[in-house]
């Protein structure tokens, strides 16, 4: 699997992706996000397998936020969307940015960016994500607290089990950062 960065904000290049393969497909066409890829080689061509669409937050400029990951619908679960959130955070720090945030809506996303190396600030934005950035502490008891928020709302069965499993959990270990 090979990782990359293709463009930085604000002049991200445009990437299309197909929207039965790939969620969010859509905003991947917007020129002010950055872009990072996770692609592989099969028969002797280069098949996209996940995408990163990134911007800098608009108040501090020392923070970039991922705006979208996407992992085709055949490598989900994988692991490849929190090696490539890690993958761009670094490189982002490496930039010059002191924070990468990003703000989830469900606990399998939550999961999949503690591997990633971030962890819960307390905050959410406005449309109920709970943010969490990187580097962090990555305490037990806000990774907890995290799942807690979770637990109060309408949940799928798939999620409740999901809970349930990390009642008394500590964080999952990190993800290694492709190179």
């Amino acid at each position: 699997m090979e990782y990359a960065v293709l463009g930085w904000p604000p002049d991200g290049p445009k990437l299309r992706l197909d929207h039965e393969q790939f969620s969010y497909a859509g905003k991947f066409v917007m020129t002010n996000t950055g872009k990072a890829v996770a692609r592989e080689r099969v028969d002797g061509e280069d098949r996209l397998v996940a995408a990163v669409a990134f911007n800098e937050d608009r108040t501090d400029a020392d923070a970039l936020w991922l705006r979208y990951i996407t992992v085709h619908k055949d490598n989900r679960g994988e692991g490849i969307g929190p090696r490539l959130a890690r993958f761009v955070a670094v490189r982002a720090r490496d930039r010059g940015y002191d924070t990468v945030k990003i703000g989830v809506n469900n606990p399998f996303a939550f999961e999949a960016l503690y591997r990633a190396g971030f962890g819960y600030t307390g905050e959410q934005t406005g449309v109920a994500e709970l943010v969490l950035a990187f580097p962090s502490a990555r305490s037990p008891d806000a990774y907890r607290a995290g799942l807690d928020v979770y637990r109060e709302r309408d949940l799928s069965d798939a999620e409740e089990t999901f809970l349930a499993e990390r009642t008394e959990s500590t964080p999952p270990r990190v993800v290694d950062v492709p190179q």
